[in-house]
């Protein structure tokens, strides 16, 4: 195996853990800091991987995270995620190199555009791209991550919901 490739797989179980430990935090700050060091460590997986469009929309999703910590404007989402297109359509050899675009796209609306629940159900939707997107580009990790992200960012939705509903049932006794 290529060292190229074993850095590479092993940079996607590093992303695994910081998946798993960015989509487990209830906060939204906590979740978006966490989310920008998972995306870096992405692009790198990426660019060793050799594949391109994924590697820009894992930058693209680290400049726009790391910018969602500071402002929720839409104008900034809808420009990052035009420029995310743009650059992904250019650089796509084929059809199913849209994925990441299109999951990076979604990630972009969900951290400047929305908040708790329904900022997590837009990442499971993105999650559901990232993982055809890792099946076909081989990064095992990758896979890994978005199959248990799903899990983990299901779960967490489960445990806001049970908290808002104990919130309620507090604050009407």
């Amino acid at each position: 195996m290529d060292l190229d490739i074993s850095v590479a797989q092993a940079l996607g179980f590093v992303s695994y853990g910081l998946g798993i430990s960015t989509f487990y935090q209830k906060n939204d700050r906590r979740l978006k800091i966490v989310m920008l060091i998972f995306n870096l460590n992405h692009l790198l997986h990426y660019l060793l991987l050799g594949s391109a469009v994924s590697a820009l929309s894992a930058a693209l999703s680290a400049i726009r995270t790391g910018s969602s910590i500071f402002t929720s404007s839409k104008y900034i989402a809808f420009f990052f995620m035009a420029v995310g297109f743009g650059f992904g359509v250019y650089l796509a050899e084929h059809w199913w190199d849209l994925w990441p675009v299109m999951g990076t796209m979604i990630g972009t609306f969900a951290v400047f555009c929305l908040q708790g629940i329904p900022m997590r159900i837009a990442f499971l939707t993105g999650a559901i791209c990232w993982l055809t997107n890792n099946i076909l580009v081989g990064s095992i990790g990758g896979t890994l991550l978005e199959a248990t992200l799903i899990c983990v960012n299901s779960l967490t939705i489960y445990r806001l919901l049970r908290d808002s509903k104990q919130n309620m049932a507090s604050q009407a006794t």
